[in-house]
C-alpha cells in the first residue's frame, strides 16, 4: 500500500486523492482477522508502517489517512504526518485542502412504498480567491429499509448538475417517487444510522461491490455535514406500539372489508399478530407499509426462519396478507399501480410458499416437544435450543423428561443435571447453566455460532461446551470481548 501511494503524487486535486486511498483502505472493511479489530490491526499498522518509511509518499498517504481513518487511525497519522512535514518532507500542493469541504446541498429520492432513500449530499472544496467553489460532487448512497435501514450503496459522482435533473426528470409525474431537497441535519442523522445499520452485523453485509471503497470517504464526508438531528430524518419512524395498540390495529383489519372473505378468524387473528409484530419490529414500527419487496421477504424468507405456525396458519397467511395489503395501502394512501404491484407479487410468492416454510413437524418433531422448545414460537431457535437440553423426552431415575420446562430455572438444572450423569460439582454446573441460559436466549449470537464451527469440525458436543465455558469464565462479563472472543474460535485448542 505504501508502493501504491506514489500514485498519489501525480494527482492533481485532493478529491481524486480521498477517493484513490478510500479505495485503497476499503480493501479490508468488514473483513476479520485473527488477533484484533481489522481496523487496529491493517488500519494502524499501515499508519504506523508509512511513518517509518519517511518518502513523500507515505507522507501523502499519511495526510489522507488523517481525513479518512478512524478517529484512532486520524490521530495517529496526523501526528505522524505533522512530525514528517516538521523534518522537511515534501507534499503536494494540494496536500492542505484534503477534507476542506463545505455541503452545499442534500437532497432524497424516496420510492413510494418506502423500500429506500437514495440519498444525496453535494460537496465543495471551500472558496478560493474568486469565491468560487472548487470541484464539486456528489456523495449518493442508497438506504435500505427492507434490510434494516442499511446503507447497501454508494459512489461518488462529479456531475452535480446533471445527476439532480436526472433525479427530478425521474420523480416529475410519477407518483411512485418523491424527489425533494432535505435539511443537511436530516441526511446526517439518516445515513449516520444507516451507516451504523451496515456495520452492526459480524458477517459481511450484503452491500454492493463498490460499496467498501467509497465507505471510508462516506463516513468522512457525513461528519462534514452539520449536526443537529438525533432522528434519521426523513424515514417517518412512528412511535413505538404498545401490545394494546397492536392488538387495536389488528381488530381494524379484521373488522374491515378486506378482510371479511377470510373464513378461519382464529387463524385469521394469529396471522394478522404476526404481520404486524414484523411491521414494528423488522421495520421500524410501521406495520402499515407494503411493498412487493417487503411481502416477499416477510413471506418466503422471515416467517420460515423465525416463527412456528400452526398448520391452519400456514393456510391462511397468504389470504391474510393479500388482505392486509390491501387494508394498509386504504389507510396510507398508496397509489393503485403500488398496490396491485403488491398484491401481485405476494399472489407469486403464495406459490412458492408451502415449500418455502417446512413445517418442524414434517421432520418427525413432536409438536408438544416443539411447543416446550418454542415457547416464544421463535422457530430460529430451535436448533441452538435442541443442543443446549437434548435429554427431554423418556424418564431418568425414576423422573418424567417430559413433565420439565426447559424455560424453567429449576427444570433447567435438573435436566443439565441428567446431562451429566447426575454426577457433577455444582460450580461446574452453574457454568453449564450460564452456557444453556444464552443459547436458550441466543446471547451473544457468537455463542451458537461458535458452536457450530466446531461441531462441523466434528468435535464432540460436550467439548464444545467446555470450550464456550472456558471462554466466559475467562472474558468474565464484558459482552464485546466476548463476543469477539468467540468469533475467533476456529478450532478446540489442544489443552482444552
Amino acid at each position: 500500500m505504501v508502493q501504491a501511494a506514489r500514485e498519489l503524487l501525480a494527482v492533481r486535486t485532493p478529491l481524486d486523492a480521498e477517493l484513490m486511498v478510500s479505495d485503497m483502505i476499503g480493501a479490508w472493511w468488514g473483513r476479520r482477522v485473527r488477533g484484533g479489530d481489522v481496523e487496529q490491526v491493517l488500519g494502524e499498522g499501515l499508519v504506523d508502517y508509512a511513518a517509518k518509511a519517511g518518502t513523500p509518499a507515505s507522507l501523502t498517504l499519511l495526510i489522507c489517512l488523517a481525513y479518512l481513518g478512524t478517529a484512532r487511525q486520524g490521530a495517529k497519522a496526523e501526528g505522524a504526518a505533522l512530525a514528517m512535514m516538521e523534518s522537511g518532507v515534501a507534499r503536494p500542493g494540494w496536500a492542505d485542502k484534503v477534507g476542506a469541504v463545505k455541503p452545499a446541498g442534500c437532497y432524497v429520492s424516496r420510492d413510494a412504498y418506502g423500500d429506500q432513500d437514495t440519498v444525496i449530499c453535494t460537496f465543495a472544496y471551500r472558496w478560493n480567491e474568486t469565491s468560487q467553489p472548487t470541484d464539486r460532487h456528489a456523495l449518493v448512497m442508497v438506504v435500505d429499509y427492507n434490510m434494516s435501514g442499511m446503507a447497501r450503496d454508494a459512489w461518488v459522482s462529479s456531475q452535480v448538475d446533471k445527476l439532480l435533473e436526472q433525479a427530478k426528470a425521474e420523480a416529475a409525474g410519477n407518483p411512485m417517487l418523491l424527489f425533494e431537497e432535505i435539511q443537511p441535519e436530516q441526511a446526517r442523522a439518516l445515513l449516520e444510522s444507516a451507516m451504523k445499520a451496515t456495520i452492526e452485523p459480524k458477517t459481511p453485509p450484503p452491500v454492493s461491490d463498490s460499496y467498501s471503497a467509497y465507505h471510508a470517504f462516506a463516513r468522512a464526508r457525513i461528519k462534514a455535514l452539520p449536526p443537529g438531528r438525533k432522528r434519521p430524518a426523513p424515514l417517518h419512524i412512528e412511535a413505538p406500539y404498545s401490545r394494546e395498540r397492536r392488538a387495536m390495529l389488528a381488530a381494524e383489519f379484521l373488522a374491515s372489508d378486506a378482510a371479511e372473505h377470510l373464513s378461519d378468524p382464529s387463524a385469521a387473528s394469529r396471522c394478522a399478530d404476526h404481520i404486524i409484530d414484523y411491521g414494528c419490529e423488522q421495520d421500524f414500527n410501521r406495520p402499515l407499509r407494503v411493498s412487493p419487496t417487503k411481502c416477499e421477504t416477510f413471506l418466503l424468507d422471515w416467517l420460515p426462519r423465525k416463527v412456528m405456525l400452526s398448520a391452519a396458519e400456514q393456510e391462511a397467511m397468504p389470504h391474510v396478507l393479500s388482505a392486509w395489503v390491501r387494508f394498509a395501502a386504504h389507510r396510507t394512501s398508496l397509489p393503485e399501480q403500488g398496490l396491485k404491484a403488491t398484491l401481485d407479487a405476494v399472489w407469486e410468492a403464495t406459490g412458492k410458499f408451502p415449500e418455502a416454510y417446512r413445517d418442524p413437524t414434517s421432520f418427525g418433531l413432536d409438536r408438544v416437544l416443539l411447543e416446550r422448545l418454542l415457547p416464544d414460537g421463535d422457530l430460529s431457535a430451535l436448533a441452538r435450543r435442541v443442543f443446549a437440553f437434548p435429554y427431554l423426552q423418556g424418564t431418568h431415575n425414576g423422573i418424567e423428561l417430559d413433565r420439565l420446562n426447559p424455560a424453567d430455572e429449576a427444570d433447567r438444572r435438573t435436566l443439565l443435571e441428567i446431562d451429566h450423569g447426575g454426577a457433577i460439582d455444582q460450580e461446574h454446573l452453574a457454568w453449564h447453566e450460564e452456557i444453556a441460559t444464552r443459547m436458550w436466549e441466543g446471547d451473544p449470537p457468537q455463542l451458537w455460532e461458535a458452536a457450530q464451527r466446531l461441531l462441523d469440525l466434528g468435535h464432540d458436543r460436550h467439548d464444545v461446551l467446555h470450550v464456550l465455558i472456558e471462554i466466559a469464565e475467562r472474558i468474565g462479563g464484558d459482552p464485546d470481548e466476548l463476543a469477539a472472543a468467540l468469533d475467533d474460535i476456529a478450532d478446540i485448542p489442544d489443552e482444552i
